[in-house]
This record gives structure tokens, C-alpha cells and sequence, in this order.
């Protein structure tokens, strides 16, 4: 990964690489990505004062995945919709919080661009003090259609077809890390919240082609199959030659052990299991988790995988459809998905 003078600003960096790859660009995805960006500041700003304010803990809700609705997650939530909704890029929104699509408002003109989102994922660990983000993945529209009802085949798209794709971590600072994919690398920058801009500070990050870390919830050890059994043993097993055992770290917030893999490499795991039969096909969300930190570590020289093949190339059925998740550096993933197809066994 290569740094550089923290120089550069978010908005100077999303018009350089605008004018590299389409000279003739209007500047609606400019647009669309710098109000993404007030929108995060607002929400890194709440999250920073959450012991000081009235914000934490739940709001009596269960979204649309079954879980507590955290006041943050609302806030992070209303804030991210209320800043998109009015900008005139965006055809419709969708949220890990809300069951259905997100209209645009009337009185506001509609776009060609649709931003999926998890406002605040993690956020069962705001009271800790454990770093939680944003996830954000964007696509472009295919259809002529603008009403609502029909837009769902729009949104449907496999991750491979997203035109950008990133999250925003909040933790010992806040970071936004983002790709436009098609070779333009993955790019990191910092908060300086004296002057109030996220500066370059990760210019083209790239993940170790082999790491030494494995993140993925023990605790759910009796509830996986037998291949998933075999898969953590391996990473736990002692063996000189093959650099092994692997160091286990799980944070338990997707967006903390995703950041903390790309940059130091390994791999990142969220198998199926039978604890909840609702679940059974995986927990995490295809479209708002599962594809923009996909399409992030595939620039970044990873890999995302299923189990079987690429998250990237999976055809969505659904708005809130679920995965497993394997994810992180290629080879390690190569072979998590070696032990789950059958492939291999020890």
C-alpha cells in the first residue's frame, strides 16, 4: 500500500479520476459521492458523542432483518437518506433498515444512480466503543422506468455491475474507503476533523495475497457443517511449512475485521449455519454487505467468495437476500472455498 502527503481531499481525488476515465462525465457521480461524504461527517460526528448524549441503546423497533433498531441506526439511517434524497442523481435507495425501496420524493428530480446501504453496521457495539461504519454500494440504472413499483429489476443487479462501491469506518478516527472499480484501485482517506475534509492518507491499497489472520464467530461452531468444522481446523492446526496456525481475530463488526484484513491481510468468514432456520442460507446481506466490500476487496487484489464461486457474480432474487461470506485475501479464500465445495478435506 502506498502513502503519500496528505495533501489530496476527497472531492479533488473522485474529479481527478472523473476526468482520467470519462473526460465528457457530467459530474452526477461527483455529485452523488460528495453529499455521501456529508452525510458520513454527520454521522462520524454523532457516533463520536455517543457517550455524552442520549443515543444509545435501542428503540424498541425490530427492522426488517429481525434485529433491535439501535437510535443510531435510525439517526445514521435518516441522515444518509435525507441528505441522497434531494441531490437530483438517484432513481431510489435501499437500506438494511427498511423492508421495501426508497421512493425520491415528488418535488425532487430523479437520477440514473442507485445507492444501496447499510447506515451503521455493527451497531450493536456503539456502547463499547468498538469501531462500526457505513457500507455503501452504487449502481447505475438500466431501464427507462422511474415509478417506484418497477424499479426493484433495477436495484437487482449482480455486484460485478456496481460503478462504485466503499464504507466508512468510525473508530480511532474516521476513514472512508472507496473504489470505482475497473482498475482505479482502492483508496483510503482520513478525517481531519480540524479542518473538517477527509484527506488521501491510503493511496491504492493492496491486500497480501496470503495473510495470517482468520475472523469468523466460534461461538456458532456447533451449529456449522462438517466442511465448515474442517475449514477452521486447518486455519488453527500447527504446521512450520505452511506458515500455520493462523492468528483468530474477530471484532464482531463486519466493516472493523473487513478494514483490519485488507490492510494486514487474511480472511474474514461468515458461514452458514442452523442456528436461526431463517438463516440457514447465511446471515449476512448480499446487496448492501456482502457486494460493496466484495467489489472493495477485488480491486484491492482480494477475493470475495460464496463458498462455491464469486459474490460478485451471484444474481440477486431479492432486496435483503442473505450469504455466506468469505472474504478477504485470495489465496486464503481460494482455499476456505476448496474445504466448502468438497474439494478438500484436510
Amino acid at each position: 500500500m502506498a502513502r503519500r502527503d496528505i495533501s489530496i481531499t476527497i472531492t479533488q481525488h473522485i474529479l481527478e479520476q472523473q476526468k482520467r476515465e470519462n473526460p465528457e462525465a457530467t459530474g452526477a457521480f461527483t455529485i452523488l459521492l460528495n453529499e455521501l461524504v456529508v452525510a458520513a461527517k454527520v454521522i462520524s460526528r454523532e457516533v463520536n458523542k455517543a457517550g455524552l448524549a442520549d443515543i444509545l441503546g435501542s428503540t424498541g423497533k425490530v427492522n426488517i432483518q429481525g434485529e433491535q433498531v439501535q437510535k443510531l441506526d435510525q439517526f445514521a439511517n435518516q441522515v444518509i437518506i435525507e441528505r441522497m434524497q434531494h441531490i437530483g442523481q438517484l432513481c431510489c435507495m435501499g437500506s438494511e433498515e427498511d423492508a421495501d425501496l426508497i421512493d425520491i420524493p415528488q418535488r425532487y428530480p430523479k437520477g440514473e444512480y442507485i445507492i444501496l446501504f447499510d447506515p451503521l453496521d455493527g451497531s450493536s457495539n456503539i456502547d463499547v466503543n468498538v469501531s462500526i461504519g457505513t457500507i455503501f454500494g452504487i449502481y447505475k440504472k438500466k431501464s427507462k422506468e422511474t415509478r417506484i413499483d418497477y424499479l426493484l429489476n433495477d436495484v437487482l443487479q449482480p455486484g460485478r455491475q456496481q460503478v462504485a462501491a466503499g464504507y466508512f469506518i468510525y473508530g480511532s478516527s474516521t476513514m472512508m474507503v472507496y473504489t470505482t472499480g475497473n482498475g482505479t484501485g482502492v483508496h483510503g482517506f482520513t478525517l481531519f476533523p480540524s479542518v473538517g475534509e477527509f484527506l488521501l492518507s491510503h493511496e491504492n491499497i493492496r491486500t497480501p495475497e496470503k495473510g495470517k489472520i482468520y475472523s469468523v464467530n466460534e461461538g456458532n461452531y456447533p451449529f456449522w457443517d462438517d466442511k465448515t468444522w474442517k475449514l477452521v481446523d486447518y486455519f488453527k492446526t500447527k504446521d512450520p511449512e505452511t506458515k500455520r496456525p493462523y492468528s483468530s481475530r474477530y471484532v464482531g463488526s463486519l466493516v472493523a475485521d473487513f478494514h483490519r484484513n485488507l490492510l494486514k491481510g487474511g480472511i474474514f468468514m461468515y458461514p452458514a449455519d442452523l442456528k436461526d432456520p431463517k438463516k440457514s442460507t447465511g446471515k449476512l446481506r448480499l446487496m448492501v454487505e456482502a457486494n460493496p466490500l466484495a467489489f472493495v476487496v477485488q480491486e484491492a487484489g482480494g477475493y470475495a467468495s460464496d463458498g462455491y464461486g464469486p459474490i460478485l457474480d451471484i444474481e440477486p432474487t431479492q432486496l435483503h437476500q442473505r450469504v455466506p461470506l468469505y472474504i478477504g485475501s485470495k489465496e486464503d479464500v481460494k482455499l476456505a472455498e476448496q474445504f466448502i465445495s468438497g474439494k478438500r478435506t484436510s
